[in-house]
């Protein structure tokens, strides 16, 4: 190119820049070089922009803050709240927990007792108790039958009523053949006869009385009483068991006699014997006997002439019995 032609090439900023790197001068950087006008303009509107937005952006981060931060609360508010998964219920029950009110202890915390937990327990439930053991009906065993007699001499007044509470009753106040005894009595006395005709008289040494019978209703002081003439003739008596233990007083006597006096239970065992004799005149005794025996078994006793001492009838003769 020609030297003329240098000024006019360099009047622009290429032209200049081909100067000096025609001219072999120091090189600058580019930071250095003016920016074109255009885009000092671009820059300051880009400037001006930021400016302008840069409140907006702000205030659009602080409401994604507020959000997020609410949702963060909304999580752990339903992660707190959300009930605990329900075990299946048990087949033909209902769901284990089920109705238990909120903050009532745990069945295990309520166990007083060492035996390990029983799983599956309902609300309130205790383990079951062990099944009782069959119950035992200890029977007390029944007392063994009993039979006890003894003999002594007959008060000078018997009083009847006080005497046979339960039952009594009385041979001969009108002959042979009439009895009395106690009313509304338990009648577990009952005269069974006995050998030989009876036959009645006044001329006992001791005295009867009762407020309680029938026929007779009251009587004060009687001496009548029934006898039987001759060896191996008497009388038979029984008196009914309930279980209890009972006492029987036999009034009796004899003339010119020696009398027998036998007792037993009708179920069998030893008879018991007593005798009373007297070759010369009359004597009489009262006779307790003492007996226990289960329900529906009876007291046998007889009263009999074993020897007579005078064939002019010697006899056994019976005024009265009483039961208590």
């Amino acid at each position: 190119m020609a030297e003329e032609d240098l000024p006019r090439a360099g009047t622009g900023a290429s032209g200049r820049r081909a100067a000096r790197r025609g001219s072999g001068g120091p090189r600058r950087h580019r930071s250095a070089e003016g920016h074109p006008a255009g885009a000092r303009r671009a820059f300051r509107r880009h400037a001006l922009a930021s400016d302008v937005l840069a409140p907006v952006r702000r205030h659009r981060w602080v409401v994604a803050g507020v959000a997020l931060l609410a949702c963060l609360t909304a999580l752990v508010s339903y992660v707190a709240t959300r009930p605990e998964p329900q075990a299946a219920p048990p087949p033909g029950g209902a769901p284990a927990g089920a109705g238990r009110p909120s903050g009532y202890p745990a069945i295990e915390a309520n166990r007083t007792g060492t035996d390990p937990a029983s799983p599956g327990l309902r609300p309130r439930q205790r383990p079951p108790s062990p099944s009782p053991s069959p119950s035992v009906t200890t029977r007390t065993p029944a007392e063994p039958p009993l039979l006890t007699v003894t003999r002594a001499d007959i008060p000078a007044e018997v009083d009847l009523t006080a005497v046979g509470t339960r039952d009594w009753m009385h041979w001969g106040l009108d002959g042979g053949d009439s009895t009395d005894r106690k009313r509304g009595g338990s009648g577990e006395i009952v005269d069974q006869g006995g050998s030989g005709a009876r036959r009645g008289w006044d001329g006992n040494q001791e005295l009867f009385s009762w407020r309680d019978g029938t026929s007779e209703r009251a009587v004060d002081r009687t001496a009548n009483g029934v006898y039987t003439c001759g060896a191996g003739t008497g009388f038979a008596l029984a008196v009914s068991a309930d279980g209890e233990l009972r006492t029987v007083r036999l009034y009796a006597g004899l003339w010119m006699a020696r009398g027998r006096l036998e007792a037993r239970l009708s179920v069998g065992g030893p008879t018991t014997t007593l005798r009373m004799e007297d070759p010369h005149t009359s004597r009489s005794a009262e006779f307790t006997l003492r007996f226990r025996a289960p329900k529906g078994v009876r007291l046998l006793v007889t009263w009999t002439a074993e020897e007579v001492f005078t064939p002019d009838c010697g006899n056994v003769g019976l005024q009265a019995v009483a039961l208590r």
